[in-house]
């Protein structure tokens, strides 16, 4: 049985630790030095992309304490005036009626003048009127409001220009009235412009 060997105690391998040190090499050449291995290429460092350079801003005009500030044209309407919207309704008439009753070379067959009237009173009459003008079979007939006075007082919600003038379109387009009526317009100025409606009525049934 083979014998285990004895490792070396610590006075022992501090003794052989100083004979090593004195040592020399039989064969210097053996002991040279194992030649170094080449130094790695560098990696490429990845190129950060280039940033646009920054826009100033804009520059702020100047402005002086007193002095108007510049116009900046006309102001956004919420909704189209009243004759705009009239201009722009769709034509539901005769076309070639209609362009002569814009000309003014149609003449009323009827008239109704609500001037000096509170809006209590004109409704009714508008009813009346209307009615009364279709039923004797009247095709063309004119309404009068005038244009109004301007009450607007410069307060947080602008006051409409003509009560009435405002108020008979929309009566025009409710009942009773809505089934009479096939087109409204605003008048010629030979029959009072702005301040005045054609209203050109249906047909009555049974009438020829």
């Amino acid at each position: 049985m083979a014998r285990k060997r004895r490792g070396l105690a610590p006075e022992e391998q501090a003794i052989w630790d100083r004979v090593a040190k004195g040592a020399r090499p039989l064969h210097p050449a053996r002991q040279a030095k194992a030649p170094a291995p080449p130094p790695l290429a560098p990696q490429p460092q990845p190129q950060p992309h280039p940033q646009p350079p920054a826009e100033r801003p804009a520059a702020l005009p100047r402005f002086r304490i007193g002095e108007a500030a510049p116009d900046r044209g006309a102001r956004h309407a919420l909704l189209p005036g009243l004759s705009e919207r009239l201009a722009g309704a769709p034509v539901r008439m005769d076309r070639k009626a209609f362009t002569k009753m814009s000309r003014g070379r149609l003449e009323p067959e009827a008239r109704l003048d609500l001037h000096g009237q509170t809006l209590a009173e004109a409704h009714p009459a508008l009813i009346r009127f209307v009615l009364g003008a279709r039923a004797r079979g009247a095709r063309l007939v004119l309404v009068v409001t005038g244009k109004g006075r301007d009450r607007d007082e410069g307060g947080p919600i602008p006051a409409p220009k003509g009560a009435l003038r405002h108020q008979v379109p929309a009566w025009l387009a409710q009942p009773p009235l809505a089934g009479a009526v096939l087109q409204l317009a605003e008048a010629h100025r030979r029959h009072g412009g702005s301040g005045a409606y054609y209203i050109y009525l249906r047909r009555q049934p049974g009438r020829d």
